[in-house]
């Protein structure tokens, strides 16, 4: 008889989010629509993997060959492309200004001369630092270009003394540097930052489901309804598909809670934590499906681009999906905790929204303060991202993630829990009901 209860439990309060999401196309697309395309998006936004053609300007002041020849250099290379040749500082200035152009590279009216008279001639390259990635692919872009002109320069001056082409090029750079990138040797920009912001992106959107599909049963005083209906089955609130027959409903529901307080504080003394749990299990049935679905597919669109283990995706996916069902709870820890949707709404955009930062992917993790490394071992998104980049990107055995799995699932657990005794506590308060 008790698994019966706990079971209609659960049908119950499942039936009853059914029929809301059907009734509120809002709440709707925050399950369905908004993800889906959260998902497509980001994942078009960078579907050019690799940043290339980068604009640049050229100030040539000295119109030599070498000159002529540096410019074809900085056409030719991959990762940026001469938009235009500037005659004055103050046109470049003006363009990067705009946005035009992200650095100027201004070649000396002495250059040539510096070279064949065995002098300094340095290029000199102005770059917009404000945009740091932008900018550190110019530096490096010219830098090369640089040192392929001035190696062409000192080898064709070797070789002009009696100096052998592979001796001279030996004595230009006795030291050379032999560099092997382990992981995204590619350099792609699609599995380095869409395949972790999509998931930070699904972690805000799940935790601010998580306050609002319990905090509107707050807010509407809806939340006493809500318990007796899914213990009890009386009333049918399934069968309430008139928006203005529930306005009516929650209008007499808040008067007699106003008019016998203490009635209600009785009644709901006899709360089951079981009940409880297996209610809000049912309430968040739909959005857990849904975030699983779109789990899955952020995980089957950052996959292809390289071979990773069957095993690797597995543990990755539940990883997930743990993340998505313990952002749903701590939204409805944070919106109970305060008896306030308003509140919980501003905890979770507090917490998650810049848990991306403190995650260790764009900015390096060992690099930031004590205190905020504290705050950042204390987000859940930092331990999933360790993991998704270790098993995804890096190939890394799964043995080395299950401590995450083990601890995300014991959080989650516990949150789980934790929501249904402060359920338990807002039902004992009526008269904290209706708070925005």
């Amino acid at each position: 008889m008790r698994k019966a209860q706990l079971r209609d439990a659960f049908v119950r309060s499942a039936v009853y989010e059914r029929r809301f999401l059907a009734k509120n196309p809002w709440d709707f697309a925050m399950v369905i629509w908004i993800p889906l395309v959260t998902v497509l998006l980001i994942w078009w936004i960078f579907s050019q993997t690799q940043i290339t053609n980068l604009p640049i300007g050229v100030i040539d002041q000295d119109n030599s060959p070498i000159a002529n020849t540096a410019v074809r250099y900085l056409e030719a290379s991959p990762d940026i492309t001469v938009r235009q040749l500037y005659h004055s500082p103050a046109a470049a200035e003006a363009a990067i200004l705009q946005r035009d152009i992200y650095a100027v590279v201004i070649i000396p009216e002495d250059f040539s001369r510096n070279i064949l008279s065995s002098k300094p001639a340095p290029l000199i390259l102005q770059v917009n630092a404000q945009y740091g990635t932008h900018s550190g692919i110019i530096q490096k872009s010219v830098q090369s270009v640089a040192g392929t002109l001035s190696a062409g320069v000192e080898i064709q001056r070797l070789v002009k003394q009696g100096m052998a082409p592979s001796q001279a090029a030996i004595a230009y750079s006795p030291i050379s540097i032999q560099r092997i990138s382990l992981f995204n040797e590619a350099t792609d920009y699609q599995q380095f930052l869409a395949s972790t912001v999509i998931p930070a992106l699904l972690h805000i959107l799940a935790m601010v489901i998580g306050a609002t599909t319990i905090g509107r049963e707050l807010r509407d005083r809806r939340i006493g309804r809500w318990y007796t209906f899914i213990d009890t089955g009386r009333p049918d609130l399934t069968a309430l598909v008139d928006s203005d027959t529930v306005s009516t409903l929650d209008h007499k529901q808040s008067r007699s809670d106003a008019t016998k307080p203490l009635a209600a504080i009785k009644k709901t003394q006899q709360v089951s934590i079981a009940v409880l749990v297996f209610g809000l299990l049912g309430k968040y049935f739909w959005p857990m499906l849904a975030y699983s679905i779109w789990s899955a597919l952020a995980l089957w669109l950052a996959t292809p681009q390289q071979a990773v283990a069957l095993a690797s995706i597995i543990v990755t996916y539940i990883g997930l999906v743990l993340l998505m069902m313990l952002s749903f709870w701590l939204g409805a820890i944070f919106t109970l905790g305060s008896f306030s949707l308003r509140m919980g709404l501003s905890s979770t955009g507090f917490i998650s929204a810049p848990s991306y930062a403190f995650a260790g992917v764009t900015f390096p993790y060992i690099a930031i303060s004590d205190s905020a490394q504290h705050w950042s071992n204390a987000l859940p998104l930092t331990h999933y991202l360790k993991l998704h980049i270790a098993q995804l990107q890096m190939n890394a055995p799964v043995a080395i993630s299950l401590p995450i799995i083990y601890g995300l699932t014991l959080a989650t657990i516990i949150a789980m829990g934790l929501t249904a005794v402060l359920s338990k506590r807002a039902l004992a308060h009526p008269e904290r009901w209706g708070a925005r």
